[in-house]
This record gives structure tokens, sequence and C-alpha cells, in this order.
């Protein structure tokens, strides 16, 4: 999630980090004349990333239990009860994990 939030403050930088951790113990070495990013500057950033990722739950948890794009081709080519079946499938899951905030 470092190298995560370093990116989003500047999608330019040349950056590794060697993960030992936390930021406090990780190795950040910057590279090309980047110029380094102050830690507290990075860290409000990881807050920020990590609300984004929480609030995206809902999305990772209905593509986990979706149907696979193989099985939608064949409802479609199907039909009938196949596709009921699917629709009725993919309508369970939306409804099992509501889009965040709705």
């Amino acid at each position: 999630m470092i190298l995560e939030a370093i990116l989003k403050i500047n999608p330019n930088a040349e950056v590794s980090v060697e993960h030992t951790g936390d930021i406090d113990t990780s190795i950040i070495t910057w590279h090309n004349g980047t110029t380094p990013i102050p830690k507290a500057d990075i860290e409000a950033k990881m807050v920020e990333v990590q609300a984004e990722y929480d609030a995206e739950e809902w999305k990772r948890n209905r593509q986990a239990e979706y149907p696979t794009h193989e099985e939608c081709i064949h409802a479609l080519l199907d039909g009938g009860d196949t596709l009921t079946e699917l629709q009725a499938k993919r309508t369970a899951t939306k409804t099992k994990y509501p889009k965040s905030g709705a």
C-alpha cells in the first residue's frame, strides 16, 4: 500500500519500496531524481487508499459470486430457463452485496 500511496501522490515517481512491515520499517528508495515525498504525506494518502479499498468491498464480493463469462455466454446462447436462472443468480448476488452507499 505504501507504493500505491506514493504513486497516487506522484504518478511519475520512480521509487522502490522494500516492505518490512509498516512505513516506519520499510525502506523507500527514490530513483532518477524523484523528489522524496514526506512520510506524513504518504501516511495520509495510505489512509485514503485504504478507505477507497474498503468502500469497494461490495464490488469484490460480487465479482467472486457472479456467473463467469462462460456461464453468461452459454445462458445467452441457450436462452429460456438457463438465461432466467443466470439472471436470478445475478440479482441474488446484487441483493446480497448492494453497492456501497446504495
